[in-house]
């Protein structure tokens, strides 16, 4: 535990340990909490794709992933009788142009182990029972099994907690959203009859979906649609012998599962704030949305939000940047929740279609827009959330003439400088301009004296601005505006 947290971080699922990693990495002290006695053993979450896997390497831990995960170069769609679609994965436009398959538990215990390497303990069976912002501080109770009590005060309050959270509803945040009127069963077991291995296979039969995931050596993901659903009725888990009949019946015979690690049905929900912070008082991941399974985008949104409030929080605590800076969070995050959202339902609806008629209709499209390597390529950088870009955002500087190449508000093709990534902006110009401006911001700015044109590139990777050597006086003003 931090002697003097700066940060209170409630949940320690994937997004709230991304966080304590990255505050942590910044020198930042926190204090990060789970009212779950464990971590979890299921496999959730299942896939870390192209721009998660791109943040992690810039902060220098995306090797440790990537051993213990499966890459996985493309998708299969088919009726179960013809292909109707095949994305791969390798034209995705970055240095890890694949979907990377690790279960939710493995990215837990790597996240956790590298945290308690820094000296800092995740507190289980800790629960935060109430908060108040003073507008100077946060004042957070924890409770504990005994019944103990704790009164916390701190700078800053995260709630990472999940669909459920506590910090959403202390806040009296809207959840807005509904729940779909479907049933869906998850299977997790070891698999034969599926080829390619290093495919996800999404099989659109007349009766509804079949999609297979793969998790590592025989072991496969299956989710499937079961059918509508009505008001708040759930639907018991399926058995075995129900799942192979489902995958025998939608699929192949010739796909078996056995000894399975986890059978479930569940429900969908799409809900969303519309804020994701307050005060003193922020929400990331599923504390703010969530939505259809549809893409694996749930988790890497919730970490790339991680990312985006880390490296903020970070400069206004070491007294770099202006409180103001966090503002921005919100404005970013909150349009990037929007898009996730919407193309998730969007996958769902069309993978759910019912009507036989529609459905030869969405194969046809699906077809005929598949023959296309520009649409393929497009398809597979929406996945893999390399198209993410911040274009409104208060951050992104305007008026200038933009040199060729990403433009303000877009992702940063190249790996960042190790002194620079996720702690300051990366000046990339002539090299008496970028040396200017590293003297003149010494708290905001670290320098790559590299061409002639001049950019700013933010801590997670995102081009703030970009302009000619006669810019340096925006180039500065962008960076007064920021500066303490």
């Amino acid at each position: 535990m931090a002697e003097h947290p700066k940060v209170l971080i409630s949940g320690a699922g994937p997004v709230g340990l991304t966080l304590a990693n990255e505050l942590v990495r910044h020198g930042i002290p926190v204090r990060l909490i789970d009212k779950a006695a464990h971590r979890t053993d299921k496999s959730k979450a299942l896939v870390l794709w192209s721009r998660t896997l791109e943040l992690f390497d810039d902060a220098g831990y995306a090797r440790d992933f990537v051993a213990a995960g499966v890459p996985a170069h493309g998708a299969r769609i088919s009726t179960g009788t013809e292909v109707v679609a095949e994305i791969s994965f390798d034209v995705i436009d970055s240095r890890f142009a694949y979907a990377l398959m690790i279960a939710q538990s493995e990215t837990e215990r790597l996240l956790e182990e590298r945290l308690v390497a820094a000296g800092v303990t995740v507190e289980r069976e800790v629960e935060l029972t109430g908060f108040a912002d003073t507008g100077s501080s946060v004042r957070a109770t924890l409770a504990r099994p005994s019944g103990a009590s704790e009164t916390v005060e701190v700078d800053w309050l995260v709630g990472c907690d999940g669909a459920h959270s506590a910090v959403r509803h202390g806040l009296g945040f809207e959840f807005e959203g509904s729940t779909l009127q479907s049933h869906w069963a998850l299977a997790d077991g070891h698999m034969s009859g599926l080829s390619p291995l290093d495919h996800l296979h999404i099989f659109w039969h007349r009766d509804g979906i079949l999609a297979f995931f793969p998790i590592g050596g025989d072991r496969w993901r299956v989710i499937a649609d079961l059918g509508p659903a009505s008001g708040a009725d759930t639907h018991p888990d399926p058995t075995l012998d129900q799942i192979n009949e489902l995958m025998a019946r939608r699929g192949s015979p010739s796909i078996v599962m056995s000894d399975p690690v986890w059978l479930a049905a569940f429900r969908i929900n799409e809900r969303k704030v519309r804020d994701y912070s307050k005060g003193r008082v922020f929400l990331a991941g599923d504390a703010a949305h969530i939505h259809s399974p549809a893409g694996g985008q749930g988790m890497n949104t919730g970490m790339q939000d991680a990312f985006n409030l880390a490296w903020k929080l970070a400069l206004v605590i070491e007294g770099a940047a202006n409180p103001s800076l966090l503002d921005s969070y919100s404005r970013e995050r909150s349009a990037v929740g929007d898009r996730v959202l919407r193309n998730a339902g969007l996958m769902t609806e069309a993978a759910t279609l019912r009507n036989p008629l529609l459905q030869d209709v969405r194969n046809a499209i699906l077809r005929f827009a598949a023959g296309f390597p520009q649409i393929r390529h497009r398809v597979a950088d929406q996945l893999a959330e390399m198209d993410i870009g911040y274009p409104d955002s208060p951050l992104t500087a305007r008026g200038t003439d933009i040199p060729a190449g990403p433009k303000p508000g877009q992702r940063w093709p190249h790996p960042l400088p190790a002194r620079a990534s996720g702690r300051r902006f990366t000046a990339i110009g002539p090299a008496a301009l970028v040396a200017a401006l590293e003297a003149k911001f010494p708290r905001l700015v670290t320098t790559v004296p590299e061409g002639d044109s001049l950019r700013l590139i933010r801590p997670d990777g995102y081009v703030g601005f970009a302009g000619t050597p006669g810019d340096i006086a925006r180039a500065e003003t962008y960076l007064a505006s920021l500066a303490c």
